[in-house]
């Protein structure tokens, strides 16, 4: 029974989300777009296709989910201009938090963190949605490409910032403030991984203007990082942490000195 259960699956649905993930960028950034020109007329047409790309895809999944009523593909448009004015903050994130970076424009174009958060932002107003697989599809797809996984259940807010990004874990019931910057390899994973506790607060919540360095565990629904705290490379989380504080790979808490560089050895 679940051998043939699988087979019910559309066969076309991988191909099809990575379709979607690079319209759906098309639309929102002419850096991913193939026309020479963008005007009115053509943008308007690439929103009626997504919206018909969605509609396609969750009739093909009639059958295998209870699929609600509303109408998705309509209601996951007129989310567009929400998605990208929080993508042009978490662009100009980057660029002013990382010397490295030239312009925003190669931000858009190269960074495989803003790619990942891109992504990320499509997925979760579908999961908002209660459209069924794609979201998880979707942040599978920008698995594969970046390295990096978010669940599209992950609350994410303004201005964030994923700085190398290879390895990093968001778990579904992660909740991130605004401003929050992200190293390679860390995890905002679960303490508890039972089925029962699926329906839970599993995973941690971080204030604003955290910065979380790199190879760093943060484990728990319960634990919350204080706005303004940093967290030190290495370092292993699952109690919270009072704001403004700093923790070393010891995960030793202090109060953090502003305007003074930390002296926690922070291994990026």
């Amino acid at each position: 029974m679940a051998q043939r259960a699988l087979h019910r699956f559309p066969p076309q649905i991988r191909s099809a989300t990575r379709r979607f993930a690079d319209d759906v960028l098309a639309v929102l950034f002419p850096h991913f777009s193939d026309h020479l020109e963008l005007d009115a007329t053509l943008l308007d047409a690439d929103i009626h296709k997504l919206e018909l790309a969605l509609n396609e895809i969750l009739k093909s999944l009639g059958g295998i989910y209870d699929l609600p009523t509303s109408d998705i593909g309509r209601g996951f448009v007129e989310q567009l201009p929400k998605i990208y004015h929080s993508l042009l903050l978490d662009a100009r994130a980057i660029y002013h938090g990382d010397p490295a970076a030239a312009s925003i424009d190669e931000v858009i174009l190269s960074y495989p963190g803003f790619y990942a958060i891109a992504i990320h932002r499509v997925s979760h107003e579908l999961h908002l949605l209660g459209f069924p697989l794609l979201p998880r599809l979707l942040s599978e797809h920008a698995h594969h490409h970046t390295g990096i996984d978010i669940h599209p259940g992950a609350t994410v807010g303004r201005s964030f910032f994923i700085d190398h990004g290879t390895g990093i874990v968001i778990g579904e019931t992660s909740t991130i403030g605004n401003g929050v910057k992200l190293y390679q390899g860390v995890t905002l994973g679960a303490l508890l991984v039972q089925k029962q506790f699926a329906t839970k607060k599993r995973h941690p919540t971080l204030g604003d203007n955290v910065v979380v360095y790199a190879n760093a565990t943060i484990l728990g629904g319960e634990t919350e990082i204080g706005n303004d705290s940093v967290i030190g490379g290495n370092a292993w989380v699952t109690e919270s942490i009072p704001p403004f504080s700093m923790v070393g790979r010891n995960s030793d808490v202090r109060p953090r000195k502003l305007g003074i560089e930390p002296d926690i050895e922070f291994n990026i």
